[in-house]
């Protein structure tokens, strides 16, 4: 029975991780559809590109908000039903995968960024705080969130392993799981990457027609 368990709160997660943000915000606020402009992506970033700030900060902490909670609520309360750090590894990834492949909108979802970032500081904050900086140091300097965003998923498994030698004893599902996520982190930005080196991809805070 207890083996139900980890199954249970892995579902929970991904079903969770299935609510696509970008698309709720930007009906409830009265905007088009994300995945009908811009890069049609269901994301922060492309929700920017309708012009409405609000809502692409809403959608950005709605986004994180759902990777987050799964993890620090096995982290929490995950004890007394027998659910480790395996699991806690296991519904990190599943929230992130709900959001790529959303089960309530077609399995047509985002690529992952804020939703990664929010399992990252349920892990562990320090790190969560590192990605951070990261992805802000590369935006700030090129002006490209995909670019940021792909360097950032690169960064955090290194970050995590160098974490688990020098202070905070990571656990190495951990490491496989944000391992994980940034492989389909790196694969969801297969086309940003060709623009980038095709010099046309878009800066931050640019529209698209």
């Amino acid at each position: 029975m207890d083996a139900v368990y980890p199954l249970i709160a892995t579902v929970v997660a991904y079903l969770i991780g299935s609510l696509s943000f970008a698309v709720v915000v930007s009906r409830v606020m009265g905007l088009n559809d994300p995945r009908t402009y811009g890069s049609k992506n269901p994301g922060a970033t492309n929700v920017l590109r309708s012009g409405s700030k609000k809502a692409a900060i809403v959608t950005l902490l709605l986004d994180a908000l759902k990777g987050w909670l799964p993890v620090v609520a096995v982290k929490w309360w995950g004890d007394a039903w027998g659910l480790g750090d395996g699991t806690v590894a296991l519904v990190g990834l599943a929230a992130f995968l709900g959001h790529l492949w959303p089960v309530f909108f077609g399995f047509h979802g985002g690529k992952g960024v804020a939703t990664a970032a929010g399992v990252i500081v349920g892990f562990e904050p320090w790190l969560g705080l590192a990605s951070l900086l990261t992805w802000v140091i590369v935006a700030t300097f090129f002006r490209y969130s995909s670019l940021a965003s792909i360097v950032t998923a690169i960064f955090a498994p290194a970050f995590y392993l160098f974490g688990h030698h020098v202070a905070w004893n990571a656990p190495s599902v951990m490491i496989l799981s944000l391992a994980v996520m940034g492989l389909l982190l790196v694969w969801r930005h297969a086309e940003n990457i060709n623009r980038l080196l095709a010099g046309k991809e878009s800066k931050l805070g640019a529209k698209k027609p």
